[in-house]
């Protein structure tokens, strides 16, 4: 989120303390994970990897699990990537990473080719946008887009030795969701409505990516019903009774909508979102202003669970893989539905 109001985060924020992943791990290749009903079983918990308690949920929707997502989540915030800078070479890996996916889960490209080029930034970036088709012939031609920023501010003052701002909350734990919903629908292909799947560049430069491809997209009519955004989903709230918040909580009947497909309280309002207007300082307010339908976003940054914001120590260690792949198993639910509906049930209030 572009948040520069999130130096209070570095007051209030309590850190995870949690311990370096395990080596000896093996994680899955994308090629072994496979849409069946293996995928199904209740996984392991999360401190198994990193030392976090949080257990992946039992349910109908076991479809990711906490290999997959550290498998994703190892690659996109390595140091290799070396935090992931609009048009830098590390965010170049990242875009391949997502595209190789993509392709492998029977995603297509939106546009000729995956990559989306910006129009508004001097050197040269791309978001990554991939489509599942819907089934019905009819509500196909209607869109969802489910979206995340890929791009991270790359390298910073260094601090104890480290320069590198890896981006594991901010926003490869964003971008991880949408990979893991792309490959649930491209593997399922349970959906009615089309969906667009879209990674953001250059939301560090002022939401540039989104603004770029939602101006794109309203100018070929794109028939979109509503965009759905994920940010900073690494790490549990704490001590609420549901699972994400939503930007913009009153603004529309989204999350009313989306804890009705849920098993249990999906998405919630935190007092703090709107205090600092989350709304407008993410990649959901560019559909907004453009087409004027719900377009909100889902985090669970709650500004007391995480003080690493445009850090350094923005690290695999702090994230909670079995939060992440029990948020992503339960919006499945959430997102089929959604885009399953047989009329437009998301309305602004």
């Amino acid at each position: 989120m572009k948040k520069s109001f999130l130096f209070v985060a570095s007051i209030l924020a309590l850190s995870c303390g949690s311990q370096k992943i395990d080596e000896s791990v093996t994680l899955e290749s994308e090629e072994a994970v496979q849409f069946d009903r293996s995928l199904m079983e209740v996984p392991k918990k999360a401190d198994d990897l990193n030392g976090i308690g949080s257990i992946v949920g039992a349910g109908q929707n076991q479809f990711s699990n906490v290999e997959k997502v550290a498998s994703i989540m190892n690659f996109l915030a390595s140091d290799e990537l070396q935090g992931r800078d609009t048009g830098s070479e590390g965010i170049e890996k990242a875009a391949e990473f997502i595209e190789e996916s993509f392709s492998k889960n029977n995603v297509k490209p939106y546009f000729e080719t995956y990559r989306d080029d910006l129009s508004n930034y001097d050197a040269p970036a791309f978001n990554v946008v991939g489509v599942v088709e819907g089934s019905d012939p009819k509500l196909k031609n209607e869109f969802v887009i489910i979206g995340a920023h890929y791009d991270h501010i790359g390298l910073i003052a260094e601090e104890n030795g480290d320069a590198i701002a890896n981006g594991a909350n901010d926003n490869a734990t964003g971008t991880t969701t949408v990979m893991e919903l792309a490959r649930y629908f491209g593997k399922s292909r349970t959906n009615k409505r089309s969906i667009i799947f879209a990674l953001f560049s250059a939301e560090e430069k002022g939401l540039l990516g989104s603004k770029h491809l939602a101006q794109k997209l309203k100018e070929e009519n794109l028939n979109l019903y509503a965009m759905l955004n994920y940010e900073m989903v690494g790490v549990p709230l704490v001590g609420k009774d549901y699972l994400a918040y939503l930007t913009g909580y009153e603004e529309s009947n989204m999350a009313k909508v989306a804890n009705s497909y849920a098993e249990q309280t999906y998405a919630g309002f935190l007092s703090k979102a709107k205090e600092f207007n989350l709304f407008k300082r993410s990649d959901n307010y560019p559909f907004h202003e453009a087409f004027g339908v719900p377009s909100q976003t889902f985090s669970t940054f709650d500004f007391t669970n995480f003080n690493h914001y445009h850090k350094v120590g923005d690290e695999l260690s702090e994230m909670d893989f079995g939060h992440m792949a029990n948020l992503i198993n339960k919006s499945i639910p959430v997102v089929e539905g959604i885009v399953n509906a047989p009329t437009k049930e998301i309305k602004y209030n």
